[in-house]
This record gives C-alpha cells, structure tokens and sequence, in this order.
C-alpha cells in the first residue's frame, strides 16, 4: 500500500493497532495457562483469586508451565518422554530467548521469567527433576533431596520471584521459607499418591521406606519431616506482602488439612485410597483465612 503525505499519523495508528494486538495475544497466552490451573488444581485456582490481580496471571503462567511438564512425565506413556521434556527444554529456552512463543504456555511463562528475572538455573534444575521421573522408580536421600529441590523448592522461588515484585532483598530474606513451603507441598502429595505412584508408575520417593511393610513407624518419620516444613514456611508467610499473603496462606491451609487428615490415616490405609479435601471443606478454609486476614490475624 502506497503511503501519502499524511503517513505519520498513519504509522501513529498503525503502532497503536499492533501493540493492541500483541496485548490481545499476551492476554489470550495468559488465559490458558489459567485455565490449565483451573482444570487441574481447585487448591490452586481459589488461592490465585485472593491475590491482588497484577499476581494473578504471572502465577498461572508457572502453574502452566509446571504443569504441562508434569503432564509428559505422568500422562504420556504412549510417547517417547524423554524426547518430549527435551523438546520442551529446548522450546522453553527459546521461548526465553526470543522473547515470544507459539506455544501459549510457554509464551505467558517466558514473559514472567523475563520480567522477574527467574533464574535460568532454576528452570533447569525443575526440568531436570521432570527428566528423572522418567528414569527413576526409587530414590536414594541425596536423589531425593535433588528431586525436591527441582520439583518443587525451585517452584516456590519462581513464585517469590513474583511476590517480592523485584525485590531482591525481600526475596533472599524469605527464600528458605520459600524453599520449605514448597518441599512440604510436595512431600504430602508423596503421601497422598502412594498408591497411584506405585501401581501405576512403579515409582516411590521416599528413601529408605518399604511400601510393602509400611509401618506407622516409618509414616510417623515422614510426618515429622513435612511438619518441620510447614512451621518454617509458615514464618515467611507472615512475611510476604499484603497483595500476595492471602493466597499463599489459602494454598498453605488446604495442604495443611490435607496433611492432618493424612495423619490421622492408618499407614495401611495410605496405601489403599487416595486421601483428599472435599470442595466444601476447601470453600470453609477459604472463607475463615479470608476472616483471619481482615482480622489480621494471620
């Protein structure tokens, strides 16, 4: 198309017309990924809702993206895993790198690690612990350790990274308590798909443990671990910031009961049903930690 004499104005609405549409895309990207989180974790999704809005996208955005690699781990066994994570990896970094992604998960995910400056290293230490899960059915402690740290620890830094919103010294200071808020999420879902991770995959974590002779000797060990993880991170919870304290205490209360039901569950019955918290019960916990935080109290 020719351009006349009045092409500056032309070009003033024409720039105006792209970053409209980049802004449409950018949303439509971040839509998805909260619709994946949605889909897969009600816990999840009603804490997301009690941060202020400018932190919602940006943590549905690392939900998705954990999620879809959890997906190609658990999910597609028809397919060769370890060229799907792979592929993954190399899509994510790239995603990174350019700035921009067909792919709407990695897309709305590149744009929060670039915009908190979320450690490269810590992206690969989470895709590594992905990778492991493909390869592995038991875990010795230092594999165990590792496993966590990149399936979960590194999670709940991505997210601080989030809250501290550029804050560097609010996000070292609170970083072990991140690091532990993430290890006790994880280690009570170990506990909670016990069974499911054993029939269906032919995998355990726990080192040390006999799931063929589970005793309440060995859940009671577990139990201790995960408490002292849940009392550190809590500390930092009471730190973070008024916009993004709510939800993570929401998603901490869920965990929580979900822990204490746990606890009071025979270790042989552990093994023989998938323990969880009712919708109901989750809306009662939403509802008093949204009574605890006007209160002040938390």
């Amino acid at each position: 198309m020719p351009i006349k004499k009045q092409s500056g104005r032309y070009f003033v609405l024409l720039g105006t017309t792209v970053l409209q549409m980049m802004e449409l895309y950018d949303n439509t990207c971040f839509e998805c990924s909260k619709l994946i989180t949605q889909k897969y974790s009600t816990s999840f999704s009603l804490g997301i809702r009690a941060f202020d809005k400018a932190f919602r996208y940006p943590v549905y955005a690392v939900y998705g993206f954990v999620r879809y690699a959890d997906e190609i781990v658990d999910t597609f066994h028809h397919h060769d895993k370890l060229q799907l994570i792979n592929n993954f990896r190399q899509e994510t970094f790239r995603a990174i790198t350019d700035k921009i992604s067909l792919n709407p998960v990695l897309h709305s995910f590149q744009q929060v690690v670039n915009h908190y400056h979320i450690e490269h290293n810590q992206i690969e230490a989470f895709l590594s612990s992905m990778e492991m899960d493909i390869e592995k059915k038991a875990y010795s402690k230092d594999a165990y350790d590792t496993y966590i740290y990149g399936s979960a620890e590194v999670v709940g830094l991505m997210c601080l990274r989030i809250f501290a919103d550029n804050n560097n010294e609010l996000y070292k200071a609170l970083l072990p308590q991140a690091r532990s808020l993430g290890a006790a999420f994880q280690k009570v879902n170990f506990l909670r798909d016990v069974r499911a991770d054993l029939e269906e995959r032919g995998r355990t974590y726990f080192p040390g443990i006999d799931f063929n002779n589970f005793t309440e000797e060995d859940k009671f060990g577990i139990q201790q671990d995960i408490e002292r993880d849940f009392k550190d991170a809590f500390e930092g919870i009471k730190r973070l910031p008024n916009g993004t304290r709510l939800g993570v205490y929401i998603a901490y209360t869920y965990y929580r009961q979900l822990f204490k039901k746990i606890s009071y569950t025979p270790a042989n019955v552990i093994l023989q049903k998938r323990i969880r918290i009712s919708d109901t019960r989750k809306m009662g916990l939403y509802i008093k930690a949204v009574l605890q935080q006007k209160l002040n109290v938390i």
